[in-house]
């Protein structure tokens, strides 16, 4: 295959992950911007959530992608939908 195919592969890759860079940062500061409206600690929030302190932390600093279950029991965890959670 040219050199040309495997240079436009990894461009592509790079752009995806910048995308989904920026989009975990940005959902990892609207979760926390919950927590934090809902006076909840991370602790309090991965008890509620019933998950490890260091999980909740790593989706607030954008250096997860989280599960659809890890969504679902964050949303538990802060009295919210699950809507609410990934909505814009």
């Amino acid at each position: 295959m040219p050199i040309d195919y495997f240079l436009i592969c990894a461009t592509l890759v790079l752009m995806n992950n910048l995308r989904d860079k920026d989009i975990l940062t940005e959902f990892g500061n609207k979760l926390k911007e919950l927590r934090t409206l809902k006076g909840l600690t991370l602790q309090e929030l991965a008890f509620e959530a019933e998950m490890e302190i260091s999980q909740v932390h790593r989706v607030e600093k954008g250096k997860i992608n989280p599960t659809l279950t890890t969504l679902v029991a964050l949303s538990k965890g802060l009295g919210i939908t699950l809507a609410e959670l990934v909505g814009e």
